[in-house]
């Protein structure tokens, strides 16, 4: 039922699957990569984003209570249960554009087009892709705080990084994002703890064997500064981390799916 090669960014925008078109990159007349289009998010646009998120999320939380998801609205997903109401959000949790920082563009101007075209299309793909609490409470949600203001610039949109702060809330240990989690505290109570909220979304190849870890590419300052990669070889480690981990986390959604009850995917 789920095709972790499914092109989301295609279905948003009126597109053949397989199109030949360079996934969201315009490029110069001698192959470099010159911007970046602005096409319809398939985070709000793809309904086919909306039922996978459906099926892979609607399953047993650590607590045995079922996290049943329906659809409501545009890219929207609820649960209503004695947990609460909660309604949901699609994000693409991986950066490729650093939010169109000018400094990665020169970067990426640099690489070679196929390898960066892979990339784009890979973070889009489910295994780079998860969901958050969509309804504001008293600030920016998660997914607008992993990317704008202050927190944002320590981030800049990272999943290995957002990780790394969800560790750190579950701990009680110092981190930027701690704020915005405690606004969503009855969210992150669903999953009991770290260990719990990474095997529920299918991350565990984002951590060592005992949790303790979150492996994370380079470059990171212990958000201290933009973790943005300064030059091509940084940006090059960063892809390649990131892809690996993106394309570990889709064998284990096709895994998953192979053994999971036909119950929580109907």
């Amino acid at each position: 039922m789920i095709n972790t090669s499914f092109d989301f960014q295609a279905e948003a925008n009126g597109r053949e699957q397989g199109d030949a078109q360079p996934h969201k990159l315009i490029y110069e007349s001698n192959g470099t990569a010159l911007d970046w289009y602005r096409e319809k998010d398939s985070d709000l646009y793809s309904p086919t984003l909306q039922e996978y998120h459906r099926i892979l999320w609607s399953k047993p939380l650590p607590s045995g209570d079922l996290f049943e998801l329906t659809k409501t609205g545009q890219n929207r997903l609820r649960h209503t249960s004695h947990r609460g109401e909660f309604i949901l959000s699609s994000d693409r949790a991986t950066s490729v554009t650093f939010a169109k920082n000018k400094d990665v563009l020169q970067i990426t101007s640099k690489l070679p087009p196929d390898k960066l075209d892979a990339f784009s299309r890979l973070s889009d793909s489910i295994g780079g892709i998860i969901i958050w609490p969509a309804k504001r409470a008293n600030g920016l949600t998660i997914n607008q705080a992993r990317g704008f203001g202050k927190t944002g610039r320590v981030l800049a949109d990272r999943l290995d990084l957002t990780v790394e702060c969800i560790r750190r809330y579950f701990l009680g240990e110092p981190g930027p994002l701690n704020e915005v989690f405690r606004r969503y505290d009855n969210f992150f109570d669903l999953f009991t703890n770290f260990r719990g909220w990474v095997d529920f979304f299918l991350l565990q190849d984002m951590v060592d064997d005992d949790y303790s870890m979150v492996k994370m590419a380079p470059p990171f300052n212990d958000f201290s500064a933009p973790p943005i990669p300064k030059n091509v070889e940084e940006y090059f480690l960063y892809m390649e981390h990131t892809s690996d981990l993106v394309r570990k986390r889709n064998v284990r959604i096709e895994g998953w799916q192979k053994t999971a009850s036909s119950v929580w995917i109907s």
